[in-house]
């Protein structure tokens, strides 16, 4: 009698158990997998989406500009590589190559400076003018040091680049309403891609932009449009622009 009700209570609670556990455990494992996919769709519906990096750049920068011809390109080039110690051993970092669009032996070098007075120096030495000449640098080369206040390090602008410089009346002015014709620029197919100025005197500018349609921007360069917007800006004297391209980046 005893081992009948032993085996009757056994019996109770195993039903219980199965009852509790889903029979074959199919529920429970269910009820695991929801769960965790419950608290995926939660975390996913609670993270914070990922923000693109701007690749504007508006700390001041020391930029040493130079602008030369050479009698070939591919041998001058050769020469600029084998000196760069020379460059770092006086705080000069490469920067940006170009090439004159309408005369590829016209180069631009565009190179950071960490000291500007020894920069100044390193651009009168002997050794400097030495290596120059060594690389078939032709006449004497226009050197410029500027402060580069604005800068957009875009990988997406083509290659094809404007460089402009002028006076203007006050770089303050002029500066606010350059800002304000951004988009303007933009529809007559350039983007600007930085300026900044002269480090001994800021009324000298230097405005760098990506040419996104040719057509357009020799349109622009010629209007009335662009010549009102000058003269509102502060500009005056001549406007020089030297179209190139760049063939290196570091």
């Amino acid at each position: 009698m005893r081992q009948l009700k032993f085996l009757s209570t056994l019996g109770i609670a195993c039903v219980f158990l199965l009852s509790s556990c889903g029979g074959d455990g199919s529920k429970t494992t269910d009820t695991a997998t929801t769960s965790d996919s419950t608290a995926t769709t939660a975390a996913d519906s609670t993270a914070t989406p990922a923000t693109t990096a701007s690749t504007i750049n508006t700390t001041p920068e020391n930029i040493m500009l130079v602008r030369h011809k050479v009698a070939n390109f591919a041998k001058w080039k050769t020469s600029y590589d084998a000196h760069d110690s020379m460059r770092l051993a006086n705080g000069i970092h490469n920067f940006v190559i170009g090439r004159g669009a309408d005369d590829s032996n016209m180069v631009m070098v565009a190179v950071k400076a960490d000291d500007v007075a020894k920069a100044k120096a390193f651009a009168k030495d002997p050794n400097l003018k030495a290596a120059m000449h060594k690389g078939g640098v032709i006449g004497a080369p226009s050197i410029s040091f500027n402060t580069i206040v604005y800068q957009d390090m875009s990988p997406n602008m083509p290659d094809l680049r404007s460089m402009t410089t002028f006076t203007v009346k006050d770089w303050d002015a002029w500066k606010t309403a350059f800002e304000g014709n951004r988009q303007m620029r933009k529809d007559n197919g350039v983007t600007d891609r930085a300026y900044g100025y002269d480090m001994d005197d800021n009324h000298k500018v230097t405005v760098v932009t990506a040419i996104n349609d040719t057509a357009k921007a020799k349109a622009f360069w010629k209007s009335d449009l662009l010549k009102q917007k000058r003269a509102e800006s502060g500009v005056v004297g001549e406007v020089k622009r030297f179209v190139y391209r760049v063939v290196q980046t570091y």
